[in-house]
């Protein structure tokens, strides 16, 4: 792995914040971030993205490249909660393999966000399509999920219908929002959209570091009683992203030739949900243990990814 690229990703800031609010938990310290001013910061992230996406979309040509590396994107939501089920399934009992692997097939959207400081670094852009595939990859990995603990359950675990699961999946608040905002900054008008470029442009990254800071108080707040769960899962959570990441970072070249955009491919299929993916297990299966699945993908798999994760994946796009 290239050392220099590894320092320069954890040296980042944003992710300095992070490993802040981890300690300040460690040391006991009352700093928290309100929860009110937590879920602004949220929806300003989201917003911001998805706004840029749609906008950088507009200015896309339209192209079976887009449409493959959808189609690539998706596959990748349906494949990886398959696998992880199944290696999950014996260790871990059916209804929290199925959450898991739901989890580990959706997307993390302030993952994504955080890749996409990423690469401003590295002074690469990805292109605006990529902010629809990661809204699209969202829900089939939680259908599958769901179907997969149905069909090994006889029937028996969860009572919503796969409708009510599809539109929960849909209309959850980030994925609203992220879709919504993408097709907004597709439809504005640029010299309109320039006069609110200040506000989803040069803020961004101070949002981005209070936000992780945030993130950093909830992981430190999870990881002890999640450590204390066993190795299994711990060990699941560090190594399946890396694989998945970079597996999808390297097959990835059959569907996009941009670095850029190779790389937000690999962030989607590495990163582990843990706002939309929780809400709709709590609703289809309730008998899943939150305690397990959120610590892993918020208190492992998300820091894994923004320090090891990041460099890795890039490296392997560059080979």
């Amino acid at each position: 792995m290239d050392i220099k690229l590894l320092l320069e990703s954890l040296t980042n800031p944003a992710l300095l914040f992070f490993f802040l609010g981890i300690l300040a938990v460690k040391f006991k310290s009352d700093l928290k971030i309100p929860e009110n001013s937590s879920k602004f910061i949220s929806l300003y992230l989201l917003f911001a993205i998805g706004f840029k996406g749609g906008q950088e979309l507009a200015h896309s040509e339209f192209g079976m490249g887009i449409l493959w590396a959808i189609a690539f994107g998706i596959g990748t939501a349906c494949l990886i909660p398959i696998y992880t089920f199944f290696v999950l399934k014996k260790r871990l009992g059916l209804e929290n393999a199925g959450a898991i692997a739901a989890a580990y097939g959706s997307v993390s959207a302030v993952t994504f966000v955080t890749a996409a400081s990423f690469l401003e670094m590295q002074y690469l852009q990805f292109s605006g399509h990529m902010v629809a595939i990661m809204a699209l990859m969202e829900a089939p990995a939680i259908i599958i999920g769901v179907l997969l603990i149905r069909w090994f359950g006889n029937g028996k675990s969860g009572q919503t219908s796969l409708w009510g699961i599809l539109k929960h999946s849909i209309t959850n608040g980030s994925v609203f929002l992220i879709i919504g905002s993408l097709i907004i900054g597709f439809l504005a008008n640029e010299h309109e959209a320039e006069g609110i470029k200040p506000f989803t442009t040069d803020i961004f990254k101070g949002f981005l570091a209070i936000f992780l800071l945030d993130m950093g108080i909830s992981s430190g707040k999870k990881l002890k009683d999640f450590l204390q769960s066993g190795w299994f899962t711990t060990a699941f959570a560090i190594v399946t992203p890396l694989v998945n990441g970079v597996l999808v970072a390297y097959l990835s070249s059959w569907v996009s030739p941009e670095p850029g955009d190779r790389f937000m491919l690999a962030i989607l299929a590495a990163s582990a949900s843990y706002i939309a993916v929780p809400a709709a297990m709590k609703m289809a299966v309730p008998k899943a243990n939150p305690g397990i699945f959120l610590p892993m993908a918020l208190a492992v798999t998300f820091p894994v990814n923004i320090t090891i994760g990041f460099p890795l994946y890039f490296m392997v796009i560059n080979l």
